[in-house]
């Protein structure tokens, strides 16, 4: 009997992923050594409550600029910290220890809609406290806080050695490689390739202007590199823009601009200066009259030495002091329906778990809490496939844990296990979900068994534990919320269509087309939701039917509605360029189809999945406009 496809995707290895050396090196340096020096000091209690504090920080390193590390690696540990000081407040207190984790379990999923550093952060403090809740740590109670912080900064230490030697900026590759991306979709115009490059070219340019902005302090002109830098990003932007242009006249390019774009690319990455040499073909169309005139603008900054730091246009605004950004987002945590939901949805399943664990004798019972923490975490994709994945990876990972526990003596033989059991995890977790159980589940077994001194009859209960947590996911966690078995696309990619209608208008209403700035941060606003509709259609394919068959038919209408967005900076284009501008009363009927169309999306449930090229009047620059709006229309109109 064949598995389920939803299944499949999840146990299937994630492809051509390499493995990250240094990375393996790093895990298992750091989590052997405070074994080693435990045992040397005849305190091995104390060796493993570093060596899970390290655990914490390889998990945690997930970044690639050094200063994006520092954050995801030094600030969960101080909640980690926090989080097992509370729990061995509350050890032993029974139910007591039961509020205290449901309230933690409150604020930690409430934390976890923020972001990546505040998701790591809220894992930690509710991992840490069901831990700390669950064993007896060494006294006084300032000792198990320390240890964990102790591991998780040893692991910052060793991130860090490697600075001083790291050949290349990690924000000068990625602008080197948002350039690559863009000439491969100059490449593609007018194929059928065109829109998985498209797709490429934002999460390229997502990512680029992430690492520059986290980088960048408060004023531009404290590094002339990153001001650099940020001016060779923003240039690519008009490169972006006259791709559409290009594409929807289905007119491909020479092959020489993609060329030349890929040598900007190398310039970037080598930080070369001078005078840029340029041999283009002449421009035939205002399409490619954009293209040459985008790519010669880009080509002169690239190899400019030193920008004007006060003439650099971000276009994603400048970021506000960290006061600020706290305080905003306290605030949108506070007020957010989501958040408060998968709050409480976490707080509910870990206040199950530790009751039945109160009332039920369950050996190790904290087991079950750590099992509920890590299937509902909310950014692995679907806590249903989760919960059987976890299962599936602790299941490997019990092969592997049992003859360990079982014919190694705990003494200085666990380091060397350890240097192999630590390798693993980095060199699994980028294969998927349940690979990365299977490698974490032997090595916090062998931690634990430091702290009990239990041996192979840890394995068993492991399982049992995990299971139960994994039934309590399901249950409490999935079934008991309605939006767990319905497609949660629709309303995200309405909201997508609202702010396309309020594109068009930046595009081209009088007194608003003339604001590009505006212009340009509202379609990459566009494009970031569009990405984030993506990611909720992976997930929901990842779902059980009938979520994940309702999740398929909502794709042509996500690649319709990237093709409205293509479209109006197309038709813009041309305009800039030449091309007459459309009279007003054709642009407000488009924003009136639109707005339509996002009422319709709302209150759809179901949709056909079927894409029609519809012929639409030829004459204008918005004819390809409203063909696409005409596409799309049609997908979410009820079927006969």
């Amino acid at each position: 009997m064949t598995p389920p496809p939803w299944l499949l995707s999840g146990l299937r290895p994630q492809p051509s992923t390499p493995i990250a050396w240094a990375a393996v090196v790093r895990a298992s340096v750091s989590l052997a050594t405070p074994l080693a020096v435990g045992f040397a000091l005849d305190r091995p209690a104390y060796g493993a409550l570093v060596s899970m504090g390290a655990l914490s920080g390889v998990i945690g390193d997930t970044a690639d600029a050094y200063r994006m590390r520092i954050l995801n690696i030094a600030v969960p540990q101080l909640f980690g910290a926090l989080g097992v000081m509370l729990g061995t407040l509350v050890y032993g207190t029974g139910w007591a220890a039961v509020a205290a984790l449901t309230l933690v379990g409150l604020v930690s999923g409430m934390m976890s809609t923020i972001g990546a550093v505040a998701s790591v952060s809220g894992l930690l403090l509710l991992l840490n406290a069901v831990v700390g809740a669950g064993l007896p740590m060494p006294e006084p109670w300032w000792v198990a806080p320390l240890l964990l912080t102790v591991g998780g900064l040893f692991v910052l230490t060793l991130t860090l050695l490697a600075w001083p030697l790291r050949r290349k900026l990690p924000e000068r590759v990625a602008v080197a490689d948002t350039y690559l991306a863009v000439a491969d979709l100059l490449a593609a115009a007018g194929t059928d390739a065109y829109e998985d490059q498209r797709h490429a070219v934002t999460q390229s340019l997502n990512t680029s202007y992430d690492l520059i902005l986290a980088r960048r302090a408060r004023y531009h002109g404290r590094s002339n590199a990153m001001v650099r830098l940020l001016a060779q990003l923003n240039v690519v932007i008009p490169l972006v823009e006259a791709a559409p242009a290009v594409h929807v006249r289905r007119c491909p390019l020479p092959d020489e601009i993609p060329a030349a774009v890929r040598e900007l690319a190398a310039a970037v990455e080598e930080s070369r200066t001078g005078r840029p040499e340029l041999a283009l073909p002449a421009p035939e169309s205002p399409a490619t009259r954009a293209v040459d005139s985008a790519l010669r603008h880009a080509a002169v900054v690239v190899h400019k030495a030193d920008p004007d730091p006060y003439n650099v246009d971000d276009r994603l605004g400048r970021p506000a002091v960290l006061g600020v950004r706290i305080r905003r987002a306290t605030r949108d945590v506070l007020l957010s329906g989501a958040s408060w939901r998968y709050g409480l949805r976490l707080a509910l399943c870990i206040g199950l778990a530790q009751a039945l664990t109160s009332l039920i004798p369950v050996p190790r019972s904290y087991w079950v809490a750590l099992t509920v923490t890590f299937v509902l975490k909310p950014d692995f994709g679907s806590v249903f496939s989760r919960a059987v994945l976890r299962s599936v990876g602790t299941a490997a990972g019990l092969v592997v844990a049992a003859p360990v526990l079982a014919a190694v003596p705990i003494g200085w033989w666990d380091v060397p296990v350890m240097v192999v059991l630590a390798a693993l995890i980095p060199a699994l977790t980028a294969k998927g979900y349940a690979f990365q159980t299977a490698a974490i589940t032997p090595v916090i077994l062998l931690l634990s068994d430091l702290l009990n001194h239990q041996g192979f009859d840890l394995v068993w209960p492991r399982f049992l534990d995990s299971l139960i947590g994994c039934a309590i996911v399901l249950v409490a966690g999935y079934l008991l919320w309605p939006e767990s078995w319905h497609v949660r696309i629709g309303h995200r990619l309405a909201d997508a269509v609202t702010d396309t209608a309020d594109y068009v208008a930046y595009a081209f209403e009088p007194g608003r087309s003339g604001d590009r700035a505006e212009r340009v941060r509202a379609r990459r606003r566009i494009y970031r939701d569009l990405s984030a509709v993506r990611s909720e259609f992976q997930r929901a394919l990842t779902e059980p039917p009938p979520v994940g068959t309702r999740a398929a038919a909502w794709w042509p209408l996500v690649v319709a509605v990237e093709r409205i967005v293509d479209a109006t900076t197309a038709a813009r284009v041309r305009v800039n360029h030449g091309a007459p501008e459309p009279p007003p009363a054709e642009v407000a009927e488009i924003r009136r189809q639109l707005r339509e169309l996002a009422d319709g999306i709302r209150a759809s449930e179901v949709l056909v999945g079927v894409r029609a090229e519809l012929p639409g009047d030829e004459e204008g620059v918005l004819a390809p406009l409203r063909q696409e709006v005409a596409a799309a229309r049609a997908i979410a109109s009820p079927q006969p």
